[in-house]
């Protein structure tokens, strides 16, 4: 692709995390990583565009609801041969190898901390009761004092 600029191709797959050396509990355990992109060759690289997608689990951070869902990644990546800009990958043996791209973008994205909904209640810190499925009724104390100065900069961000 290199010896023509301006060549395309597309490059669909789907691929165990595993084969991408990929050991993250949080991704969902015999799913694959799939991976769609179009690699457009330039006279001193090649552009790679496209999305991953994968599978994760884990518990929300509020209510410790087991939840599972897909993460969508865009790419947008340049390889080069020389390479020159700090982002780059290299080119090698006039191959790329997608791997450390797609394993890049796929721990970077995976939630660490995801949540069920966006308004979830979580539980109550007195008796620990789910709060969005029942009003326990317990009295919460007062808000440490010494939040308030953060509480004040909360209150001002936009939602």
């Amino acid at each position: 692709m290199l010896r023509r600029p301006g060549t395309q191709k597309d490059v669909e797959l789907s691929v165990p995390p595993s084969a991408l050396d990929i050991d993250d509990s949080r991704l969902v355990p015999g799913s694959d990583v799939d991976v769609r992109v179009r690699c457009e060759s330039l006279s001193d690289g090649i552009v790679v565009d496209g999305h991953v997608e994968a599978f994760f689990r884990g518990d929300c951070r509020r209510c410790l609801t087991p939840l599972a869902g897909t993460v969508s990644i865009e790419v947008h990546e340049l390889y080069q041969v020389t390479v020159t800009d700090p982002d780059a990958f290299p080119i090698e043996n006039d191959q790329i190898d997608l791997a450390a791209m797609v394993r890049e973008s796929v721990l970077l994205d995976l939630p660490d901390a995801p949540v069920c909904r966006p308004d979830c209640a979580g539980l109550c810190p007195v008796c620990g009761a789910d709060r969005n499925t029942v009003n326990c009724g317990c009295s919460v104390s007062a808000p440490d004092p010494r939040w308030a100065g953060l509480d004040a900069i909360r209150d001002q961000l936009p939602e």
